[in-house]
C-alpha cells in the first residue's frame, strides 16, 4: 500500500513537470509575431554594420543619412525612417526610429536583429507598444 502511494505520488510530479515545462516552453520559446514580418537570414555574431550594408542596398535605400541636427539615420528609405539594432535594445530602437520619424516625416520602422529564438519576446514588446512602427527581422542564428 505504502509503495502504491510513493509511485502516484512519483507520476503525479513527473506529470506535473512535463505540464509546467511545455508551458513554459510554449510561451515563452515558441511566441509567433501577430504578424508576419519580413524576414531575411543573415551571418550569426556579427556587428549591426554589417547587418544595415546587407540589408539597406543603394536601390532601396540611403545608408547612414545624417541629419540637420547630426543624428544619423541607420537606413532612409522612400517611405521609412528606418533604425537598426539587436533585439535586446529593442526599446532603444523604438525611440530612435519614431525621432527619425519625426524628423524626416517618413513613417517609422526598426529592423530587429535575432540572435537567437528567445528574441521573439522582443517583437512581441513593440507589437504591445501598438505605436504603429513598422517591423523587420533579420534572423541571425
Amino acid at each position: 500500500m505504502a509503495r502504491k502511494k510513493h509511485n502516484s505520488r512519483i507520476i503525479h510530479f513527473i506529470v506535473t513537470f512535463l505540464l509546467m515545462s511545455s508551458g513554459v516552453y510554449y510561451f515563452w520559446l515558441n511566441y509567433v509575431p501577430q504578424k508576419w514580418y519580413e524576414t531575411q537570414s543573415m551571418l550569426p555574431n556579427q556587428n549591426e554594420a554589417y547587418y544595415v550594408n546587407q540589408w539597406c542596398t543603394s536601390n532601396f535605400g540611403r545608408k547612414e543619412a545624417v541629419l540637420w541636427d547630426l543624428t544619423r539615420v541607420d537606413c532612409l528609405a522612400k517611405d521609412y525612417a528606418i533604425e537598426f539594432d539587436f533585439a535586446k535594445k529593442w526599446a532603444e530602437s523604438v525611440g530612435q526610429s519614431l525621432y527619425y520619424s519625426k524628423m524626416t516625416k517618413k513613417q517609422p520602422a526598426v529592423v530587429l536583429i535575432l540572435q537567437n529564438i528567445t528574441d521573439y519576446i522582443y517583437v512581441n514588446r513593440i507589437e504591445r507598444m501598438n505605436l504603429g512602427i513598422k517591423i523587420f527581422l533579420i534572423k541571425a542564428y
